[in-house]
C-alpha cells in the first residue's frame, strides 16, 4: 500500500502543479499541503527512522527559509516556494534534492528564456486565444515556474528515498 501512495502521490502533485500553473499563475495551496501530510503518513510506514524523518522535514525548513525570502523579495512566487520546500520534504538532505534543485534550476532557466523570446516574436498575438497559451504570452504576468517545478519534481523523483525503498521492496 505505501509503494502505491508513494508513486502516485508525488508525480501527481508534480503534474497539477505545472498544469495550475499554466493556466492560472497560481499553485494551490493544498499541493504542499498533500505533499506534506503524504510524507509525515508513509514515512514511517516505510520503517524510516525518527531521526530520518526528522531531517526530511529539516530539508524541507531550510529549503522554506530560502525560498521564503526569495518571495517576501519579489523574486518568486509564493506557491512556488511552498512547492519547492514540500518536494524538499520528500526529497530529503541528498543527492536526490541537489538533482532537484539544480533540474529547477536548467528547466527553470531555459522555460523563461523560451517564454521572454516568444513574447518578442510576432506570434504571440496569437497566444492570447489559447487558454494554455495566454499566460505566457502577456508582459504582465510573471513565468509559470510550476512547469520547471514540476519536470524538476519528476526528473529528481526516481532518487528519492521513498521511491528507493518501494522499488527495493516491489523488487523483492
Amino acid at each position: 500500500m505505501p509503494e502505491a501512495i508513494i508513486f502516485v502521490v508525488f508525480p501527481f502533485c508534480m503534474v497539477y502543479s505545472a498544469i495550475s500553473d499554466v493556466l492560472s499563475m497560481k499553485i494551490n495551496n493544498i499541493v504542499p499541503l498533500v505533499l506534506l501530510a503524504t510524507f509525515v503518513l508513509v514515512a514511517p510506514m516505510t520503517g524510516m527512522a525518527a531521526s530520518a524523518i526528522g531531517m526530511h522535514l529539516l530539508a524541507g525548513a531550510a529549503v522554506l527559509a530560502v525560498t521564503f525570502t526569495l518571495f517576501a523579495i519579489g523574486g518568486m512566487g509564493g506557491g512556488d516556494a511552498k512547492l519547492i520546500a514540500a518536494s524538499a520534504v520528500w526529497l530529503g538532505f541528498g543527492p536526490s534534492l541537489v538533482t532537484y534543485l539544480m533540474a529547477i534550476t536548467v528547466v527553470g532557466g531555459q522555460l523563461t528564456l523560451a517564454i521572454l523570446l516568444f513574447r518578442r516574436s510576432p506570434w504571440h498575438y496569437l497566444a492570447y486565444q489559447n487558454r494554455f497559451l495566454r499566460n505566457f504570452a502577456s508582459d504582465v504576468k510573471g513565468v509559470p515556474y510550476g512547469i520547471a517545478l514540476g519536470a524538476g519534481g519528476m526528473f529528481a523523483f526516481s532518487e528519492s528515498p521513498l521511491v528507493v525503498w518501494a522499488l527495493n521492496r516491489l523488487a523483492g
